[in-house]
């Protein structure tokens, strides 16, 4: 083991218990408090899972999970005791990582647009890989951090496609002349970054990307530079319900990789899934503060009309999928179909009043609900965390982590490697329960819903 976890950061689950269960205990517990808050239920075994699926689709990829998409201290230290390295886009992320003793050499600055005094304290504290796309960040990195390592990052703009969706990176012209600028600074590029994005998802345009990238290695190589490292980015789904599940994404990426970057010709390539970790592994509940029922005219109908809601939420964040909303009253009793002797009505949810943004989404089909009540969200993993505090004011939720036994057995023997033998494969599969389906990953070829508390 390698000390970022242990079972003091989270809840040890039994056989039989599910993510449901848990939630539903911790409603139960909030129901009798007067200060109902937001809170996460975080399943710490879905992360194992993915991370344990996505060595198996990639193995030649080492995941660099980017701190933005979700810094939560349990997936941090979940991801370090995997060996996975950390993408940050900040001095406060870079922080964060190492404060739980993650070493300078796993951590990659990737934001191309740095602020110097971030790129002083990188320096000062170890951390040399990072991105750049201009010569203004090559002139900032050459004065304040000299030993750092640097990927140009470069844009599949030049591929055709209607909706380009690289924001960052340069054109395939430009990169000699940034090269070139480099090794006048004498700052050391290593090699090359891209992300696609959606359109990773696109197997054209993957294998187009990883092709410009070849020819900007032989660009830097013919200028001095070693050239071994190949970062391909993100846009991994992070949910099942996907046009292609990670397999058949990972299949066509292994072509590409194959064909312009053979094993055993010198370059090491690395990933940035983000929301492909941790979006299915977090459960969001929330209480309604308050309601308001706005009569709406049915066009074509007899004056009759429908029940609108406002329900101020807080803390604001994206939705993915609704699930049941449980209330109150009878949480334990409201396992199948929720609040099935009333009638549904056309619902709008909305953040704390008084924000531009509070609008969260509209014409739900809720059932008749009350101040106290709860709704709970699945796949909630990815951006909401800290997002969610700093766009509503409110206090950052409470997280609460869980694990199966079954999914610490698999971080403690493998260390995020896959299991390489036979008798690895058997001490793993054994019928589970509580809701982490470890076996289906490590034993057959995966077939996988979409994890959550249904």
């Amino acid at each position: 083991m390698n000390g970022y976890l242990n079972e003091s950061h989270f809840l040890m689950v039994e056989e039989g218990f599910t993510t449901r269960d848990l939630l539903e205990n911790l409603l139960g517990e909030l129901c009798q408090e007067s200060d109902q808050q937001a809170f996460f239920v975080a399943d710490l075994g879905d992360i194992v899972k993915k991370h344990l699926r996505f060595l198996k689709a990639l193995p030649r990829v080492k995941p660099y999970f980017p701190v933005k998409c979700n810094g939560s201290e349990g997936v941090i230290r979940l991801l370090a005791e995997l060996g996975a390295g950390f993408a940050c886009a900040n001095k406060a992320e870079i922080t964060r990582v190492q404060g739980i003793g993650v070493p300078a050499e796993r951590i990659f600055y990737s934001s191309p647009c740095k602020q110097v005094a971030h790129i002083r304290y990188a320096a000062t504290h170890g951390v040399r890989l990072m991105a750049f796309d201009n010569e203004v960040e090559l002139s900032k990195v050459a004065r304040s951090h000299p030993r750092a390592r640097m990927l140009l990052g470069i844009t599949a703009d030049s591929i055709p496609s209607a909706h380009p969706s690289m924001t960052f990176g340069t054109t395939l012209k430009s990169c000699r002349h940034l090269l070139e600028a480099a090794k006048d600074l004498a700052v050391e590029v290593v090699g090359i970054s891209f992300h696609m994005g959606s359109r990773g998802l696109e197997p054209q345009a993957f294998a187009q990307a990883v092709a410009a990238a070849q020819l900007v290695f032989a660009m830097g190589t013919e200028l001095g530079f070693h050239m071994h490292l190949l970062d391909i980015g993100g846009g991994f789904p992070g949910t099942e319900d996907t046009r292609a599940p990670l397999e058949e994404i990972s299949a066509l990426m292994n072509s590409a990789l194959d064909l312009y970057f053979p094993e055993g010709c010198g370059v090491d390539v690395v990933a940035r899934p983000g929301r492909y970790y941790v979006t299915s592994a977090f459960t969001l509940a929330l209480s309604i503060t308050a309601l308001e029922e706005i009569p709406v005219e049915q066009p074509g109908s007899d004056g009759g009309c429908d029940s609108g809601m406002c329900v101020p939420l807080c803390p604001r964040a994206p939705l993915s999928l609704l699930l049941a909303p449980l209330q109150r009253k009878s949480v334990a009793a409201r396992r199948t179909s929720p609040c099935p002797e009333h009638p549904w009505h056309s619902s709008s949810l909305r953040g704390p009043p008084g924000h531009a943004e509070d609008r969260i989404a509209d014409g739900l089909q809720l059932p008749q609900l009350h101040v106290g009540d709860w709704l709970v969200f699945g796949n909630m993993g990815a951006y909401t965390i800290t997002a969610s505090s700093l766009l509503s004011g409110c206090p950052q939720p409470q997280v609460t982590y869980a694990m199966s036994r079954m999914a610490w057995k698999a971080v403690q023997l493998f260390q995020g490697k896959p299991p390489q033998t036979e008798d690895d494969r058997e001490s793993l599969c054994t019928p589970l329960s509580c809701g982490w389906e470890m076996a289906e990953t490590l034993c057959v070829p995966p077939v996988f819903a979409p994890a959550g508390i249904i």
